[in-house]
């Protein structure tokens, strides 16, 4: 319930200086107690917060490094879709400095694992890790803010696109 009220205060456009533990209690239907029988403060809850919602997206970007056959885009729709329905989560955490960076070493992590894949296959690499990773989350964080006139199956072949150097 207090990640729920802290998610929520934060969807809201309260920056997590602006909210106290009476707020937050407050929002929960909890009383200050109950928050420190689980927390020493708020940016522990909101480490607790991040961290759960990083554990599922790093599992579900994992999973796309290990498929190796034409189902990737299919995967990649799946996280695209997976990411619109968890939109305000996302938008709400990727102000926070470690979510961005989490997201992008995992980005990187897949680009590296499919590069070495491709590498068999003898295919040029052309854009620097680096520059691509932040160019995909990028596009994913542009899409999830302004760009839902597109659908996740188009932005995963442009994602695709990027992909071929």
């Amino acid at each position: 319930m207090l990640k729920e009220a802290l998610l929520t205060l934060l969807q809201e456009g309260h920056l997590l200086h602006q909210i106290s533990i009476q707020k937050l209690t407050k929002r929960a239907n909890l009383n200050r107690t109950t928050f420190y029988l689980h927390y020493q403060n708020i940016n522990e809850l909101k480490e607790h917060l991040v961290s759960d919602i990083l554990h599922v997206l790093t599992d579900k970007i994992e999973n796309l490094t290990s498929i190796f056959d034409r189902n990737r885009k299919e995967h990649l729709i799946q996280l695209l879709d997976y990411l619109l329905n968890q939109r305000s989560y996302i938008l709400a955490l990727v102000q926070f400095e470690q979510v961005e960076k989490h997201l992008l070493l995992l980005m990187k992590d897949l680009i590296v694992t499919r590069r070495n894949q491709s590498k068999i296959s003898g295919r040029k690499i052309i854009v620097d890790t680096d520059i691509k990773a932040a160019s995909i989350i990028g596009v994913i964080i542009w899409w999830l803010k302004d760009g839902l006139y597109l659908d996740s199956a188009y932005i995963a072949e442009q994602i695709n696109l990027m992909n071929q150097s």
